[in-house]
C-alpha cells in the first residue's frame, strides 16, 4: 500500500458511479488528463482494464464490479471519520449555501427553512437559483450548487436522493366561482369547466398528464410556465387549476381562491432533496441535507 494513493480510490469510485471521465474530473475539481492518468495507474495496480469505452460512457469490467463495493465502503468509512474530525458547527458557522428550487419550492419550502435557520444556524445564508431538471445534476457535480429539491425521480450514480414528503393535489378555483360551490368538484363539473395548467422546466407535470389521460386537452384554455401565477389567474377568471395541496393552502390564505377536492385520484408527488453522494459531501453539505430532511420531512 505504500505506493497506493488514497485519491485513486476516490477516483475509481467516482468513475464507477458517473461512468464518465469528464464528470469525475468536475466532481474532483481536476482536469480530464489528470483523471485519465489516475485511471492508467489504477489499471496497472489491478492488472485489469477496469473500464471499457462505449457510446453510453464507461462500462465497468467484472474486476471493476467486484472492486466497487468494498472500495466504496472503505472510502465512505474514511470520509466519515475525517469529516467527524472537521465538524460543522451550525451555531457558529458563517456559511453560504446555494440551492435550486422551483417556484413551488420558493413559496412553500423556503419559509419553514428560513424560520428554522434563524435559531439553529444564524450565520448561514441561502442563494436560490431556478430549478431546471435538464442541467441541475451537472451543476451539482461541478460544485455550482449544494443541493436541489425536485419532484421528478432522478436516478443517477452522481447524486443521492433523500425523500422528504409525499403530497396530493387539489383543484383551485376563484372564491366567487359562479358554478362551483361546496368543497368538491364532481367529474361532470370537472369535464365541463375550462382549465389552466403548467408546463415548464421544473418537471412537475402531473396535472397536465391527468388532463391528457382523460381526453380533456381541448378544455385547456391557458398554459403557463410557473405555478406561482396560478392563484392570480384563477381568482380573476372562471378557470380551474390543479396544484399540490400544501402550496394551494398557502395561496388560499393570501388570495381570493378556494380549494376543491378532485373527483379522481391524482398520483401524489414525492418531493425529494438531491445532493452529492455521501462520500463526496463536505461536513457543511451533510448538515444541510440533514437539516432539510428534518425541517421539511
Amino acid at each position: 500500500m505504500r505506493d497506493f494513493d488514497l485519491n485513486l480510490v476516490r477516483t475509481f469510485v467516482l468513475l464507477y458511479e458517473t461512468r464518465s471521465v469528464t464528470a469525475t474530473a468536475e466532481s474532483l475539481h481536476l482536469t480530464q488528463p489528470t483523471v485519465s492518468y489516475a485511471l492508467q495507474k489504477l489499471r496497472r495496480r489491478f492488472g485489469d482494464e477496469l473500464f471499457r469505452r462505449s457510446g453510453a460512457g464507461l462500462v465497468p469490467t467484472t474486476t471493476a464490479r467486484d472492486l466497487y463495493e468494498p472500495l466504496h465502503t472503505a472510502l465512505a468509512g474514511i470520509e466519515s471519520t475525517v469529516s467527524d474530525s472537521v465538524s460543522f458547527d451550525p451555531a457558529t458557522a458563517q456559511t453560504a449555501f446555494t440551492l435550486c428550487l422551483s417556484d413551488l419550492g420558493e413559496v412553500s419550502l423556503l419559509p419553514p427553512l428560513l424560520a428554522a435557520i434563524k435559531t439553529r444556524a444564524p450565520g448561514v445564508t441561502f442563494t436560490v437559483h431556478p430549478l431546471d431538471v435538464s442541467d441541475v445534476e451537472g451543476r451539482l457535480g461541478r460544485g455550482e450548487i449544494d443541493a436541489f429539491i425536485a419532484t421528478p425521480l432522478i436516478s443517477s450514480r452522481r447524486v443521492e436522493r433523500v425523500p422528504l414528503f409525499r403530497e396530493g393535489h387539489v383543484a383551485l378555483v376563484a372564491e366567487d366561482h359562479p358554478r362551483l360551490r361546496g368543497s368538491r368538484i364532481s367529474q361532470a363539473q370537472f369535464e365541463a369547466e375550462r382549465h389552466v395548467t403548467v408546463v415548464g422546466p421544473a418537471g412537475h407535470d402531473g396535472p397536465r398528464r391527468a388532463l391528457e389521460l382523460r381526453g380533456l386537452t381541448g378544455r385547456i384554455a391557458l398554459q403557463v410556465t410557473r405555478y406561482s401565477s396560478l392563484p392570480y389567474l384563477v381568482q380573476r377568471t372562471e378557470l380551474v387549476g390543479m396544484a399540490p395541496r400544501r402550496l394551494a393552502e398557502v395561496w388560499r390564505d393570501e388570495n381570493r381562491v378556494r380549494l376543491l377536492e378532485l373527483p379522481f385520484e391524482l398520483e401524489p408527488i414525492v418531493v425529494s432533496a438531491y445532493a452529492r453522494r455521501t462520500h463526496s459531501r463536505s461536513p457543511a453539505q451533510q448538515w444541510l441535507v440533514d437539516f432539510m430532511q428534518e425541517v421539511l420531512g
